[in-house]
């Protein structure tokens, strides 16, 4: 009797000798994890290039006297949710002072600093930005999540089927030997390994990106009271950024 390939041979004999729809089960997963991890690589660089330019930005923001210059280094730093705040706000200094020049010397020889109507302006147009900025961060992390809580379900979709498929042999054939039960219990255990397989990846890079914009978000509310208290006074300096 010629051995049974899905006994003798490897990972790669066992999907081969799979049942149609385990095939399809091994398929989707195979879909998910390729997506998720495309995205946690996608994401990654993106929030590395959101600390690196944040941090180009911060340096300039603290470092320059004159509001024209840092709305300036606003423009080049895109990928900063904290220079976007600061575009969004410099935006209102801009429009009310008709140019970057006249906001210098309002905010050089003014001792009273920004009006407070305008102050709150400001403050809804940073908290506007600052809403935009979180939607973009949180980009695909619902795709993450989807399948940290999906592919454990399909996997086990291919796993009881995998077992009904050994039920159904033994019935058939009248007998319960281990030629007879292995290919549906391999089945099972693929489907199985696959469904872990694409959702651990999934729920520790869901959970670690959401931890990311929890400490961004925490960071464009603190540069919003210090961007505020910089317009409020007569001259820019800024007292706390982290």
């Amino acid at each position: 009797m010629p051995a049974n390939p899905s006994l003798n041979g490897g990972v790669a004999d066992l999907v081969l000798s799979a049942g149609p729809v385990a095939k399809f089960v091994l398929v989707v997963l195979a879909l998910f994890s390729v997506i998720c991890w495309a995205l946690i690589v996608e994401k990654w660089w993106e929030f590395r290039k959101i600390r690196r330019e944040s941090t180009r930005f911060i340096r300039v923001f603290r470092e320059a006297r004159r509001f024209s210059l840092v709305y300036g280094a606003a423009k080049k730093h895109r990928e900063s949710p904290l220079a976007q705040m600061y575009l969004a706000g410099g935006q209102e200094v801009a429009a009310t002072f008709g140019s970057g020049e006249m906001a210098d010397r309002f905010l050089e020889d003014s001792d009273e600093g920004m009006p407070l109507d305008r102050l709150d302006s400001i403050n809804r147009a940073m908290r506007r930005a600052a809403g935009s900025e979180i939607e973009r961060m949180e980009r695909y992390l619902p795709f993450l999540a989807t399948t940290a809580s999906s592919a454990p379900f399909i996997g086990l979709f291919g796993t009881v089927w995998g077992i009904m498929t050994s039920f159904q042999s033994i019935g058939a054939q009248g007998s319960a030997n281990l030629a007879v039960v292995a290919p549906g219990i391999s089945e099972a255990l693929i489907a199985t390994a696959a469904g872990l397989g694409a959702a651990i990846p999934a729920v520790m890079g869901y959970n670690f990106f959401v931890n990311r914009v929890k400490y961004w978000a925490g960071e464009m509310d603190g540069f919003a009271l210090d961007l505020l208290n910089v317009f409020a006074r007569s001259t820019q300096k800024p007292t706390r950024v982290s």
